[in-house]
């Protein structure tokens, strides 16, 4: 193969696999999650989630004062793990990408996520996250922050 030719391969290749993590898929998605988008034609726009609550119907508090920190994290949970306790002082929520994850507030108020949904956090409750299914969980979660300002705090005396 000539250079010019593996340059567009290699350059087709990386930007699919960069494109599929990007999104979550490459098409024809793989999840089935995402299976129903298949066969759609144009580009669409789906609202997901439109609220001033978190999960637990707590309402949200007002933006912090100063230049907002955008904060993005992708999270993996192997299957039968879980995320230790732990509260988030900034506004947050996300995309489960794969799987199921169950969220546990410290009162016992449960409420699981399945792939393609929203979910948007608790601030300032403590909770912790696990996955208690066979498939691995990939939860994209977008914060909302200030500079210098944690995104979690956790609470390892909770048990």
């Amino acid at each position: 193969m000539n250079k010019s030719k593996f340059n567009r391969v290699f350059v087709s290749v990386a930007f699919a696999t960069t494109f599929g993590a990007v999104v979550g898929c490459v098409s024809p998605c793989a999840d089935p999650a995402f299976a129903k988008y298949d066969d759609i034609k144009e580009v669409k726009a789906f609202e997901l989630a439109r609220t001033s609550q978190s999960w637990d119907g707590a309402e949200l508090p007002d933006y912090p004062v100063g230049k907002p920190e955008l904060v993005v994290k992708r999270y993996i949970f192997p299957p039968d793990s879980k995320i230790g306790w732990h509260h988030h002082p900034v506004m947050n929520y996300g995309i489960l990408q794969q799987g199921e994850l169950t969220i546990i507030g410290i009162d016992g108020t449960e409420k699981t996520v399945h792939a393609g949904e929203a979910v948007v956090e608790m601030v300032g409750t403590i909770h912790h996250g696990e996955n208690r299914g066979d498939k691995t969980v990939v939860l994209d979660m977008f914060y909302i922050s200030q500079e210098g300002t944690p995104v979690a705090v956790q609470h390892p005396e909770v048990e």
